[in-house]
């Protein structure tokens, strides 16, 4: 009997077409002997949608036309199972599909920072990727270097602002703790979105102008002047793991932009976007031996420390004049999920998609097993007490 799979993808982030792309090319890469695809793309609205048209690229230049074919559907919850609903007054009603497994390939905020997982986590469908505090921890960047430095991780310093502190307030604070140049980015963004260098008080103001834009919360970190980017991904979870293959990725500019990632199409053939996979790089980076492992073993061990499930990809960070080595930030649900990493190593894209899927089932079996809930007679006692509750009910006086 086939595994049935509802793969989720878009959503209300402004890396809703990565997502799509990455999406796209995992159901492709799915073993259709294996699994049941359902596709699930959630539009900017939120909505959501089934139907087989969203399986094609091309339907996407025209979403509107592409959703009216489709089935706007929600998971609902019945006697322990999950089922994918059509909506009523959303077409031709359908009996309701049962979900064995949720596959989140979304990116960003509102799909990758946890909120997303605490849905699916809510209406009990197995999911695959980190959990609710693992994906929240993994999208905010302050949260995620302070849990890092606090395990003896090496991550470069940073001054965190809120929207509605004063620009120059926000402006002394970052000219007290780092010199120029430094990097301004929001803390819960990927794919380089709204990320500046400045190299002097102008261009640091409008750069956090730009970062707040994208964010509520926003830091500044010192710039590497002689900077060589590494990225490693680790698939497993909390009792085994694994590295990839280290790469570098190759920047045309100061820092590696949105464009350089996705819409670069030199190394796609026929042209299109094939998101993180078209990104130039260098694949096994040309570090040492021994470098390479110390990248592998501490992607591992940080993948562990904040516990993580599913697949990552690591960004770590040379300063080649310090000669000192950083962890740059996580990816929780990385473009294409990062497959061209391990395929050097001898894992093919399938094969990584299964991994996934079995973790998911995994750690669903291992939750079956802890008590979340326990029988009270609570309710009987405050319904012969009033509705004050077991707090109210203690040193009451009759009247």
């Amino acid at each position: 009997m086939k595994i049935k799979l509802a793969v989720l993808f878009g959503g209300r982030s402004v890396e809703h077409e990565v997502s799509i792309i990455s999406a796209l090319q995992a159901m492709e890469n799915l073993n259709k002997e294996k699994y049941q695809i359902h596709p699930v793309y959630i539009a900017k609205t939120g909505e959501m949608y089934t139907g087989e048209a969203l399986r094609s690229m091309s339907s996407y230049l025209d979403i509107p036309a592409l959703l009216r074919t489709c089935r706007q559907v929600t998971f609902l919850p019945v006697g322990g199972d999950v089922y994918l609903q059509t909506l009523s007054g959303a077409g031709r009603k359908e009996k309701p599909e049962r979900i064995d497994v949720a596959f989140p390939i979304t990116h960003g905020t509102n799909v990758e920072d946890g909120a997303l997982q605490g849905y699916l986590k809510t209406v009990g469908v197995p999911f695959v990727g980190p959990d609710v505090l693992a994906s929240a921890v993994g999208m905010d960047k302050y949260v995620m270097k302070t849990m890092l430095r606090d395990g003896g991780f090496p991550v470069l310093d940073c001054v965190r602002f809120l929207r509605g502190e004063q620009m120059e307030d926000m402006v002394c604070r970052a000219e007290e703790k780092m010199a120029y140049p430094m990097i301004v980015k929001p803390v819960n963004l990927g794919s380089s979105v709204g990320i500046t260098k400045a190299s002097d008080r102008e261009a640091l103001e409008a750069a956090l102008e730009t970062a707040f834009t994208y964010a509520d919360a926003v830091l500044a970190e010192p710039a590497i002047t002689k900077l060589r980017e590494i990225n490693c991904s680790v698939v497993g979870d909390a009792w085994e793991a694994q590295a990839s293959e280290c790469e570098e990725p190759f920047m045309e500019d100061e820092i590696l932009s949105y464009e350089n990632k996705y819409m670069d199409t030199g190394a796609s053939k026929g042209g299109g976007s094939k998101g993180m996979a078209s990104l130039k790089r260098k694949i096994p980076a040309d570090i040492s031996p021994k470098l390479r492992e110390k990248i592998r073993t501490m992607a591992v061990d940080a993948f562990h420390f904040l516990g993580m499930s599913g697949v990552s990809r690591i960004d770590f960070m040379i300063d080649c004049e310090a000669d000192a080595l950083y962890i740059n930030e996580f990816n929780t649900i990385p473009g294409s999920l990062a497959f061209y990493l391990w395929e050097p190593v001898g894992v093919s894209y399938g094969a990584l998609l299964d991994r996934l899927i079995s973790l998911a089932i995994k750690r669903s079996r291992q939750e079956a097993d802890i008590l979340f809930s326990f029988d009270t007679n609570l309710l009987a006692m405050s319904a012969h007490s009033g509705t004050k509750g077991a707090k109210g009910t203690k040193g009451t006086k009759k009247a």
